[in-house]
């Protein structure tokens, strides 16, 4: 059974559509203050959190005034690099003001497919005896082949590091309130799936494969970072970041989102 009280090392991974204006690509001051603070709160009742980021080229394309997510891998690189010198400016500004230091970490498959790896959780496993929050994001701007492919979306990233840090859970904040039967978007009668205990074939033809022009990801992503959680280990929910108090009433043990069980 699901118990939110014996949860002390969560990953939490936020993405484009939370962070930033869906019509502008943008960040959403409102919304990450307000994001910031309660996962200060939250670390200060004694848990440790790893963030996972996304936002990085989004934020780099308002940067350039650019409108969309441009096809030319080099160009993606180049935002990426821009947007997140932004994106850590925030989070260190906003952080900073709770006084919690942060750390950023930038990966790429190489690194998590090989020995390397080590090195990472012996970095994160320091961070977080000191109390830091790292803040992770795939390393965009050498990430050639994930660019290229469309494979460079967090979700996945996130199960991995929670995979390498030995979490007890993962959260992923998504733009919906959870996992439905359907597409509520585009489906009034789409029912909250509230427990997932087995992903088979019908669960994945539920998920779909869209995301969004700015993110990179979709509900197949999750289930993805799902089923490498289970087999990891560690439960993960999907909440919805829009509302960045979902994570107050998720933590106060409130009945929302999707959970999925690990065995």
């Amino acid at each position: 059974m699901f118990d939110i009280t014996k949860k002390k090392r969560i990953v939490i991974k936020i993405g484009t559509s939370t962070l930033t204006h869906h019509r502008t690509g943008r960040l959403n001051i409102r919304r990450t203050e307000r994001f910031v603070k309660i996962l200060a709160d939250i670390q200060n009742t004694g848990r440790e959190l790893i963030l996972v980021s996304s936002g990085a080229v989004a934020m780099g394309l308002s940067k350039m005034n650019l409108n969309e997510k441009p096809s030319e891998t080099v160009m993606k690189q180049a935002c990426a690099a821009i947007g997140q010198c932004e994106l850590m400016y925030f989070y260190d500004k906003l952080f900073g003001e709770y006084n919690i230091n942060v750390a950023q970490i930038l990966l790429t498959r190489y690194v998590l497919e090989t020995p390397r790896k080590n090195n990472v959780e012996n970095t994160m496993q320091k961070l977080l005896e000191h109390g830091v929050i790292p803040i992770v994001n795939e390393n965009d701007t050498v990430a050639i082949d994930e660019l290229e492919l469309e494979m460079g979306e967090n979700d996945t990233l996130a199960a991995h590091v929670g995979s390498i840090c030995k979490a007890d859970l993962l959260i992923i904040l998504s733009d919906i309130d959870g996992f439905f039967d359907g597409d509520p978007r585009s489906n009034p009668d789409a029912k909250l799936i509230p427990v997932i205990d087995k992903i088979d074939d019908h669960i994945r033809s539920l998920a779909g494969s869209a995301g969004t022009s700015l993110g990179s990801g979709g509900m197949i992503t999750k289930i993805n970072a799902a089923e490498i959680a289970m087999s990891s280990g560690f439960d993960m929910a999907i909440l919805n970041g829009r509302r960045p108090e979902n994570l107050y009433d998720f933590f106060d043990g409130k009945e929302i989102g999707t959970i999925f069980t690990a065995k």
